[in-house]
């Protein structure tokens, strides 16, 4: 059995071809979809989160609302830039998507990776420490986040409040038992992923990383899923870790999905850089009729590794093909697989 659940990056654009034309368009759907995607079986929704671009930038208030029309799926991130983030203030925005949706909040944080804008932190009022860089500063913040999740007091109460406090030593409100535990650290390196283990977070490893041994896409990323699943088990941890990969799957069953992907078939791995020298990989999409699927797919070694797989959408093409194409993979293929 594996975890299926679906990513969006809510894009949106005034373009004719796009059943997504505006911010309300993007949330809107984005809420259906999910409610949808709920209703045919998939497991997770989650969210991209892209500051100074037309995608989804404020993710609790989409979270929340799918909480509220939603019973039973997941509902998450992939992933929060971190150095953009007050972690008291989103302590308190997250725990209350997870109280309003019952404890099914999956959140992905990260430092983020490169910017519509040059340092775009900047201006939302962050600036790193001194002997900090961006990448410190997003982890720092992390670590503060994570602690406050705890819900345990740390702020000297007023001697003269307007309201009664409790005895002793202030925490942030509301507090959602549990969801420290339900914190994704989305990793581009080896490294980062053995950190985010060490921390107790689970693991988000997405259709990049960095290029560290000239292997295919899929092999590199397995190799990384297993050393921070020895990194979990060395620190301790009494929970299990669970880790996602992210794909672009489309099983090819009519002609309008051969219309939309059938040249994707032939897709491979790309190598390039999306930092200055970091060289990166980039692995291929997957799309072919269900029996050719059924086979690329076995053979991918960073899905098997994982629990969870997310399937990137192309939501400008609007809700109900997007559920057709859910639907196509949990009918066609999952079941062949042993994910269903």
């Amino acid at each position: 059995m594996k975890k299926i659940g679906f990513l969006s990056f809510g894009h949106w654009a005034s373009h004719p071809s796009y059943k997504v034309r505006s911010a309300a368009d993007s949330l809107l759907q984005s809420i259906d979809l999910a409610v949808a995607a709920e209703e045919v079986g998939i497991d997770g929704a989650y969210f991209r989160v892209h500051h100074f671009a037309q995608q989804l930038a404020s993710p609790f208030p989409l979270l929340s609302a799918i909480g509220a029309k939603t019973s039973s799926i997941e509902i998450g991130t992939a992933v929060i830039d971190m150095r953009y983030e007050n972690p008291l203030y989103m302590v308190e925005d997250a725990s209350a998507a997870d109280l309003i949706s019952g404890g099914r909040l999956q959140l992905g944080v990260s430092r983020g990776s490169p910017e519509q804008v040059i340092d775009g932190w900047r201006y939302f009022g962050y600036l790193p420490g001194e002997g900090e860089d961006d990448v410190s500063m997003g982890r720092r913040k992390t670590l503060e986040f994570l602690d406050k999740l705890k819900g345990v007091g740390f702020a000297q109460p007023n001697p003269n409040p307007m309201f009664p406090n409790p005895p002793g030593l202030l925490r942030v409100e509301p507090y959602s038992p549990g969801l420290r535990e339900r914190i994704w650290w989305g990793a581009g390196s080896n490294a980062t992923a053995v950190w985010a283990a060490e921390q107790g977070m689970y693991l988000q490893s997405s259709t990049l990383k960095e290029d560290e041994s000239g292997k295919p896409f899929h092999v590199q990323q397995a190799e990384q899923i297993r050393l921070y699943k020895e990194a979990w088990k060395k620190a301790g941890h009494q929970r299990e870790p669970r880790v996602s990969v992210s794909r672009s799957v489309f099983a090819l069953v009519n002609d309008m999905d051969r219309y939309y992907f059938g040249n994707e078939a032939e897709r491979h791995d790309q190598v390039g850089f999306i930092e200055k020298n970091k060289r990166a990989i980039f692995g291929r999409s997957y799309a072919a009729e269900p029996a050719q699927l059924i086979k690329e797919l076995a053979k991918d070694e960073a899905i098997g590794e994982a629990d969870t797989l997310l399937l990137t959408i192309p939501n400008t093409l609007g809700v109900d093909y997007n559920v057709h194409v859910l639907s196509s993979i949990l009918k066609y293929v999952a079941p062949e697989l042993g994910w269903r």
